[in-house]
């Protein structure tokens, strides 16, 4: 059986590595999109920091724990994002020295930009894939893991 064989009936490739592509591939067509209608200065870890600050926002802490990374690198992420006019830090509503980051019309135009795209790309997917039966044993493949409590947060682990 060749590469391609295996690859077509997924036999005999590990399912870590098939879920790993599958990610790369899709979040790389995604990239190059969003890339081409004037977002070519975001990565994907831009895109994980605004989901984590829709709604009420968030403490530079407090991204850091929902992305799953130093506070110092969550730090980070928000200067970048904050002299690019993505993030502005407000005070926190419970006072004190805390600063509470929130999304700015770019960052929710940016949101609504690639909800579109994904929503785009996942259809041209349907065409030669079962999607929703995809995202029905995927989202089983989670809840095996992880339990009925919800989503955990999705952070890089390599």
């Amino acid at each position: 059986m060749t590469r391609e064989d295996a690859m077509e009936s997924g036999g005999g490739v590990e399912l870590t590595f098939l879920l790993g592509l599958g990610f790369q591939l899709v979040l790389g067509e995604f990239t190059r999109r969003l890339a081409e209608v004037g977002y070519a200065d975001l990565r994907p870890v831009h895109g994980m920091a605004f989901q984590a600050l829709k709604g009420r926002g968030a403490t530079a802490t407090e991204l850091a724990e929902r992305l799953g990374v130093t506070k110092q690198a969550a730090g980070q992420i928000v200067d970048d994002l904050e002299r690019r006019g993505y993030v502005r830090r407000e005070p926190h509503p419970e006072g004190g020295r805390r600063k509470l980051v929130v999304l700015t019309g770019a960052a929710r135009e940016h949101l609504a930009v690639a909800g579109r795209i994904l929503h785009e790309l996942e259809a041209e997917l349907a065409s030669s894939a079962d999607i929703g039966a995809l995202r029905r044993e995927l989202a089983r493949v989670v809840r095996a893991l992880h339990g009925q409590d919800g989503l955990p947060p999705l952070r890089p682990v390599w």
